[in-house]
């Protein structure tokens, strides 16, 4: 592939072809599934969950969501707060192809073959600077370019890499997002001294220009006001967008990834939502999705907290999703971000009490200023309401369902490496409660009998490596914290 400065006939010469927005996100997909199932030797699924390291979500989310970009579609991701949806579409740019090659001056860097193939032409026509300057075109005469006129050597190009302002570009959803926000305007006083209305020195690009050959963001879409999404609607319909004050039309090959609440979706308007390919992103199914999560989102201290706190945590939001309905003021109570700052909480607790670990208490606290600290509420009173409601959850299920983390997590050791026997879960018991009376949490006595070939820690440290995605040494000097988490939390208590 050429760099640097170069010209449109080069690229020619060597056989380039001219492709769009959603041409090189489907190749890019295409070839890192495809190098994933090669070198890695992952199968269809596995190498599309690959492509995706950051989130959570279920198969056949990731399924979707991979199809409708294959297609060419552009995609609207749904879901609750906190699901996820944010990550999700940040993780296609992340899968988006940076490199590419540009007419040099031109201001929302135009494909060379808007200008020298003319069915690209047709499709991705170039902007008004480039058909004045490079295509022999006369602005305000429509049909003055034609592609078959230009010659491919005087067409300068460079090769560039996308970034945030060229070729991405990301809009926050708000009643405050004008049209011109996302269409761009022409400066009148530089047009006034520089006199040329194509000169690119008058062009302010909005957000769809700036993405233009990229991808564009738009988070909660269904809070832009109708004037901004017909915008949006021009632009993934004819592929153009025109400035404020301008009678000029600039090409806007874009995909599109937008975001909404299943809340907002009633405020899309339908030609819009129509040009959307829908993608629902639900909070995950299962306990260990939501560990995940978990992993995924700490920091800092937060990744101290021991495996059955963690768990505790993941039972208490996925009871409060199962028990509790409310509307937009409890919608964030149970999301993802409150999983997360159960646990980062639950390690400031045990902090801020100069303590080695947390206990029961502190997980109680964390997990009652992770959810009252999301209600959103119109009134002192609403507010109230709605705070008296999330505690009567927590004083009613906080214990069970900690208990029931606690559970799994000892269950997982249980079931995969004891085969669910019980006279053998009765001597393991007992024999780690032997260990702590005679070393303590010394994590130093521990590691040494991981090492030294105690069998039951052995295979238990074993166990916590695998399941909290830990070294063998570090899951063993871990030990005994997790050991007195199971203890507190009442993994062992008779029901």
């Amino acid at each position: 592939m050429a760099t640097g400065e170069t010209t449109a006939a080069e690229l020619v010469e060597q056989g380039l072809q001219p492709r769009s927005a959603a041409q090189r996100l489907r190749d890019a997909i295409l070839d890192e599934v495809a190098r994933l199932q090669q070198e890695e030797g992952l199968d269809r699924t596995e190498a599309i969950g690959q492509l995706f390291p950051s989130t959570v979500l279920e198969e056949r989310t990731l399924e979707v969501l991979v199809t409708s970009l294959l297609s060419g579609s552009n995609v609207l991701v749904l879901g609750p707060p906190g699901s996820g949806k944010t990550t999700l579409a940040k993780a296609v740019w992340d899968i988006f192809p940076k490199q590419l090659f540009a007419v040099s001056d031109c201001p929302v860097h135009d494909s060379p073959f808007s200008l020298v193939d003319p069915g690209y032409a047709e499709r991705v026509p170039p902007c008004p600077y480039c058909k004045e300057n490079h295509g022999g075109g006369e602005a305000g005469r429509p049909g003055s370019f034609d592609a078959r006129e230009v010659d491919p050597a005087d067409v300068p190009v460079r090769q560039i890499n996308l970034r945030e302002g060229y070729g991405h570009a990301r809009v926050q959803g708000s009643p405050e997002v004008f049209p011109d926000n996302l269409t761009g305007s022409i400066n009148l006083a530089r047009l006034e001294e520089v006199g040329d209305p194509t000169s690119p020195l008058v062009l302010q690009p909005g957000k769809i220009l700036q993405a233009h050959r990229g991808l564009l963001l738009v988070d909660e879409i269904g809070k832009l006001p109708r004037g901004t999404q017909n915008v949006l609607l021009q632009a993934l319909q004819e592929g153009i967008v025109s400035p404020a004050k301008s009678r000029e039309t600039f090409p806007a090959d874009v995909v599109t990834v937008a975001t909404s609440n299943y809340e907002d979706l009633g405020n899309i308007t339908e030609p819009l939502n129509d040009r959307l390919a829908n993608v629902q992103t639900p909070f995950p199914s299962t306990a260990q999705a939501n560990r995940r999560i978990i992993r995924h989102g700490l920091e800092g201290p937060g990744r101290n907290v021991p495996g059955p706190y963690q768990m505790a945590a993941v039972r208490i939001v996925m009871q409060w999703r199962d028990r509790m309905e409310g509307g937009r003021e409890l919608s964030e109570v149970g999301s993802n971000r409150t999983l997360i700052d159960i646990v980062q909480r639950t390690a400031s607790y045990a902090m801020a009490a100069d303590a080695a670990q947390p206990d029961p208490d502190d997980l109680q606290r964390a997990a009652r200023d992770a959810m009252t600290g999301r209600i959103r509420a119109r009134s002192g009173d609403g507010f109230e309401e709605n705070r008296l409601l999330v505690e009567r959850f927590l004083e009613e299920h906080v214990d069970e369902a900690a208990r029931e983390g606690a559970v799994t997590y000892w269950c997982g050791f249980f079931e995969d490496e004891l085969a669910g026997d019980e006279s053998s879960g009765k001597r393991v018991v007992e024999h780690m409660r032997d260990i702590v009376d005679e070393h303590g949490a010394d994590p130093d006595q521990w590691a040494k009998l991981a090492a030294d070939g105690d069998e039951d820690v052995a295979r238990f440290t074993a166990y916590v490596a695998e399941r909290d995605d830990l070294l063998r040494e570090q899951a063993a000097r871990r030990l005994p914290a997790i050991w007195r988490a199971l203890e507190d939390l009442g993994a062992f208590d008779q029901r």
